[in-house]
C-alpha cells in the first residue's frame, strides 16, 4: 500500500503542477516518474501472482488449471509489453 500512496501523491502534485500552470517538461517529468512508480507495482503484483496461483497450480495434478494458468500469463505477458 505504501507505493500506491507514494504514486498517489504523486499525482495530486501533478495536479497541482497543472493548476499552477508549471513549465511542461517540469509535469512531464514528474508523470514519467508516476508511470515508473506504477511499472514498478505492476511488476510486484505480478510476480506475487506468480509466486502463489502459479506456483500453486503447477504444483497441483489438474492439467486443465495448468493449461489454463499457462494461457494466463502468456496473455499477462503480452498486455503489458504494449
Amino acid at each position: 500500500m505504501p507505493s500506491l500512496n507514494r504514486v498517489a501523491g504523486q499525482l495530486e502534485g501533478v495536479k497541482r503542477m497543472i493548476e499552477e500552470q508549471r513549465y511542461c517538461p517540469e509535469i512531464l517529468a514528474q508523470l514519467r516518474a508516476v508511470r515508473a512508480a506504477v511499472n514498478t507495482i505492476e511488476a510486484d503484483i505480478l510476480a506475487t501472482h506468480i509466486d502463489s496461483c502459479v506456483a500453486r497450480a503447477m504444483e497441483s495434478g489438474d492439467g486443465a488449471e495448468k493449461a489454463g494458468k499457462l494461457v494466463e500469463l502468456k496473455e499477462l505477458y503480452r498486455r503489458f509489453n504494449n
